[in-house]
């Protein structure tokens, strides 16, 4: 269980998902649930003043990310299409935003997007296609089912599922950025060392009825996989990495990393369609320097 005499900090932020703080050095282009940007504000407090690489293994948004002006990174996920759509952001931006200059914001052009097949899909089309989904579909939610087959239905709004300057400016912020799909153990293993920066935002312990929300890739992520991810953070903290984490506040979570620094953060949830239940807890766990 959780000890109570444990380092523990709590602050509340009430900042709206969708709100880039003026300090964010680029907007990523990609809204993203369970996306870090509300939290960026806590985060930042907790960036190591000196590092060689910063890695970020469970990429999804990429708000840590794109908040930060490292020399070297390392960017992954295991979701492939998510994965394809960074890389031609990177190499080939000018084809994906053409491919978007032809969708439309409309529901049933919407479905015929979602219907199809994105392994018949070149990549530029793949990512445009990815990227329309997650700008037009209901809250900007990624889920597949248990076929890998995308199914949130259209969300109705009016914004704008196209913004060049974001995307351009994205494909420069990635030029020196190393992008890898593959699961998160196996990138680390191979890359991480002394001295590096390592941000963790895995799939969140369930705590409540939408706790499910970031099953963004048909792979669930079990209570031994967090035990992994536990065993994973004290590996990196050995060889003299830079760790934070982040994860829902849950007692079972407090309990695998009471050995370390741990802020409780009060956060918005932008998922459920009732306001009244978009609230929540997550943490901030950092070893190797604090």
């Amino acid at each position: 269980m959780y000890k109570e005499n444990q380092d523990l900090n709590i602050a509340i932020v009430d900042e709206p998902l969708g709100l880039f703080p003026k300090e964010v050095a680029i907007k990523p282009f990609l809204k993203w649930a369970g996306g870090k940007t509300q939290l960026l504000g806590e985060l930042h407090k907790y960036i190591p003043n000196n590092f060689n690489k910063y890695i970020e293994p469970f990429i999804g948004g990429g708000a840590m990310f794109f908040s930060l002006n490292p020399n070297e990174s390392i960017i992954s996920d295991s979701n492939e299409e998510l994965i394809i759509t960074y890389r031609q952001v990177k190499e080939a931006v000018d084809s994906v935003i053409g491919h978007l200059e032809m969708f439309e914001h409309d529901e049933e052009f919407y479905y015929s997007i979602r219907s199809l097949n994105p392994t018949d899909l070149e990549y530029s089309y793949r990512a445009a296609r990815l990227i329309y989904l997650n700008k037009t579909c209901f809250n900007g939610l990624y889920r597949v089912n248990k076929k890998g087959q995308f199914n949130v239905p259209y969300g109705k709004g009016n914004g704008s599922f196209l913004n060049k300057d974001v995307l351009r400016n994205a494909s420069e912020f990635l030029q020196d950025t190393k992008i890898i799909n593959g699961d998160y153990l196996a990138v680390l293993n191979e890359f991480a060392a002394e001295g590096d920066f390592i941000f963790l935002d895995p799939p969140y312990y369930p705590v409540g009825k939408y706790s499910d929300f970031k099953r963004y890739t048909k792979e669930f992520f079990y209570h031994e996989d967090q035990v992994k991810l536990k065993k994973e953070v004290d590996r990196l903290v050995n060889i003299g990495c830079k760790v934070v984490l982040t994860n829902s506040d849950h007692e079972v979570i407090l309990d695998l990393y009471s050995d370390y620094k741990i802020d409780v953060i009060e956060t918005r949830r932008m998922i459920s369609s009732n306001s009244k239940t978009r609230t929540g807890k997550d943490i901030i766990v950092v070893g190797g320097y604090v």
